[in-house]
């Protein structure tokens, strides 16, 4: 597995983790975890919102909804 791809966090005005991170973060946690802590990462990750999954893809800010 490739090692976790350095980035600079970016956070929301309301002191949240900005979502494209929250993403890039949950993605490389779960690709790292071992079997038995990936389906709670798995859960963490379906928790986002739709409407929120959906803004990243119509912004073109991660390629992972392709």
């Amino acid at each position: 597995m490739p090692a976790p791809v350095p980035w600079s966090l970016a956070w929301s005005e309301s002191g949240e983790l900005a979502l494209a991170d929250r993403l890039d973060l949950l993605y490389t946690l779960i690709m790292s975890e071992s079997p038995d802590i990936q389906p709670t990462l798995i859960a963490t990750l379906e928790a986002i919102s739709v409407e929120e999954a959906s803004s990243l893809c119509n912004d073109g800010l991660t390629g992972s909804c392709a």
